[in-house]
């Protein structure tokens, strides 16, 4: 079980700094492409973060777009 909970929280992990550098958003598809791992596990994570009020919902038609829903820091170029 252990492993297998690591896993999970690795991939939330990924899940999570990938929103963090996409500001328009990822749909459960697109993620799951880009980083190589099941829509299942994908769409199970986003639905975990969604409750734990980590991520936010934008519906457009037919898709759900998942956004972070936490403060970005925002680094400045001097």
């Amino acid at each position: 079980m252990k492993k297998k909970r690591g896993e999970i929280n690795h991939n939330r992990e990924k899940i999570l700094k990938e929103l963090k550098k996409n500001l328009r958003g990822f749909t459960v598809s697109e993620l799951s492409k880009k980083l190589g791992i099941s829509r299942h596990i994908v769409a199970n994570c986003f639905a975990f973060l969604e409750g734990a009020k980590k991520v936010k919902i934008r519906q457009t038609g037919m898709a759900k777009i998942y956004f972070w829903s936490g403060k970005l820091k925002l680094k400045f170029l001097h």
